[in-house]
């Protein structure tokens, strides 16, 4: 199973590239695309992506849905519904701990050995960063402490600062801070 350190990594990058068996998509409620990392996986998938959403009558905020990754080199995409930042005391850090483990379930359940995640809800939703990454990491070591599956999972970040962050945040996991 490998220790909890080899079965996190923090990528910069484009998660639309990423050869895993699941990424995570940042999506709105319709899961018909928009902006961000939406947009960019809807256009890399191709036109079936929407097609397949279309048929999964939307997703509530904190939940997740699976569809195939069609023209994306990951073999499933799991759309999850982060919650939009209204200031922390509308149950945000509940929903946006409940994508994360969601979408976990969903990989283990369609045995993923590999998922990639974005940022969820950083960018338009306007979700403090720092307690993003706190609670994406907090979620996923406690869910890999507890599972087989995924074997591994990559937080892959836009931009470099955001990797720092999950690298120090990670990394203050793995010596059993926060």
């Amino acid at each position: 199973m490998g220790t909890l350190g080899d079965r996190i990594r923090v990528h910069t990058g484009d998660i639309t590239k990423l050869k895993v068996d699941a990424i995570v998509n940042a999506a709105n409620s319709s899961l018909l695309g928009g902006g961000g990392v939406d947009g960019a996986i809807h256009r890399a998938a191709g036109p079936e992506l929407v097609a397949e959403c279309r048929m999964l009558h939307g997703c509530k905020t904190g939940d997740a849905k699976l569809t195939k990754g069609y023209r994306l080199p990951a073999r499933f995409v799991i759309h999850t519904v982060g919650p939009v930042w209204q200031g922390g005391g509308k149950g945000e850090a509940e929903l946006l701990a409940s994508c994360y483990r969601r979408s976990l379930e969903i990989a283990r359940d369609h045995d993923c050995r590999t998922v990639a995640f974005p940022a969820i809800s950083t960018g338009i939703y306007r979700y403090p960063k720092g307690e993003a990454t706190g609670i994406a990491a907090g979620v996923v070591s406690d869910f890999l402490r507890k599972n087989a599956l995924p074997e591994t999972v990559t937080f892959c970040c836009f931009e470099e600062s955001m990797a720092e962050l999950y690298r120090r945040t990670v990394a203050a996991i793995r010596e059993g801070g926060p």
